[in-house]
């Protein structure tokens, strides 16, 4: 649903650069674009630009509508625009699809220049650290030096972090919300079932499934219903479904649809197998993996964090047991050891990890409060 004062038709925008770019793995890619959008107004001074980075399964539209598409509203939509807590009023926003995507950038679905065949499984696996350094360079096409906020929730604050780290001198802000400094084993667990799904589907053909006309819908489909368990919290569940059943009165003593929330998933996995891509899927939970800063500092994460030179603002969910409050208090402890500006909050919402993409009251007010202060060092209050 499209919230109060939407930007309404939002414009699609790519950036092509021809320069190779060597990926943490080692491997390179000769060339790639990236899709963006942008909304707001980028000041004579450049000094009023947030990069707003997106998680699993967003892309770069971030706010209002698609120029082609009305009923295709922004993931955050209730985040960004005209009045709202990042005011498209007083500070330009950029959203850019991360490389390896399936919504524009260059991923496994995008043209081989030597092949002239879709990636496909030939795509490289792709970092957390490989999408700053693609996002730095959109950033100085488009002449932004540094940005008064990055901000991301789960892997989107993960990039966020990462910024704060690799260019401690263009990020004035990181606000990192229901993210975490690395994924638990029982996080990399559910990437790894999530995975097997996928590579298991016999509609995969080893990541070649376009040159069979062919899509591992059922592994997609599994793969996303495991994801969004751990996206919703006990009492959210509890509360929406229950033990409610489907559209009869008794158990159907078979392996049909029973209750309502296996209905709900099962619509969720469909509808996610129907527009994402498989081998996009597989490298962004590898990147999420990979993630971990400070096993690049002897597994120190306060030594990890010493080059970023931003305020944090950090916020976390009680009931978000994926990415739960003693992650992100893992990660304020060892802001506070540096001494970095810092601001925290742990709110007690009850949706789980996805509550960083609700209208929450009290987390709105706060990324309200902290960005008002954010237009006030940058002169746009």
């Amino acid at each position: 649903m499209q919230t109060k004062n939407s930007l309404g038709p939002v414009a699609e925008q790519f950036a092509q650069f021809d320069q190779p770019l060597t990926l943490s793995s080692g491997q390179a890619i000769e060339g790639f674009k990236l899709a963006y959008e942008t909304y707001g107004v980028l000041r004579a001074d450049r000094r009023n630009a947030v990069l707003v980075c997106h998680a699993l399964n967003a892309s770069h539209h971030v706010a209002g509508t698609r120029l082609e598409d009305p009923e295709d509203i922004g993931w955050w939509d209730n985040m960004v625009g005209p009045g709202k807590p990042i005011d498209t009023n007083r500070f330009f926003v950029v959203g850019v699809n991360n490389l390896g995507s399936c919504f524009g950038s260059t991923g496994p679905t995008s043209i081989h220049p030597k092949t002239g065949k879709p990636y496909g499984n030939d795509f490289p696996l792709v970092t957390v650290e490989d999408w700053v350094e693609a996002q730095a360079l959109l950033a100085n096409r488009l002449g932004i030096d540094r940005f008064a906020a990055v901000i991301g929730g789960s892997l989107g604050g993960m990039q966020a972090v990462e910024w704060s780290i690799r260019f401690p001198k263009r990020v004035a802000h990181a606000l990192v919300i229901a993210s975490t400094p690395r994924l638990s084993a029982q996080n990399i667990a559910f990437n790894e079932v999530a995975r097997r799904a996928i590579l298991n589907d016999p509609e995969f053909h080893e990541g070649a499934y376009a040159e069979f006309q062919a899509v591992p819908r059922q592994g997609l489909s599994v793969a996303r219903m495991i994801g969004h368990i751990t996206y919703l919290s006990d009492d959210d569940m509890a509360q929406k479904f229950g033990r409610a059943l489907r559209n009869k009165q008794g158990y159907g003593y078979g392996f049909d649809i029973d209750f309502e929330i296996e209905s709900y998933l099962r619509y969720q996995g469909e509808k996610f197998s129907q527009y994402f891509d498989a081998n996009t899927y597989l490298r962004i939970t590898k990147a999420l993996d990979y993630f971990d800063p400070a096993a690049r500092a002897d597994g120190d994460l306060a030594k990890a964090l010493v080059p970023a030179e931003a305020s944090f603002c950090v916020i976390s969910f009680t009931t978000d047991w994926r990415f739960p409050p003693e992650r992100s208090r893992e990660m304020v402890s060892a802001l506070m050891r540096n001494n970095a500006k810092l601001v925290y909050s742990e709110i007690d919402a009850p949706h789980g990890h996805d509550a960083f993409l609700m209208e929450d009251p009290r987390y709105h007010a706060l990324v309200r409060s902290y960005f008002d202060r954010v237009a006030a060092e940058v002169g746009c209050a």
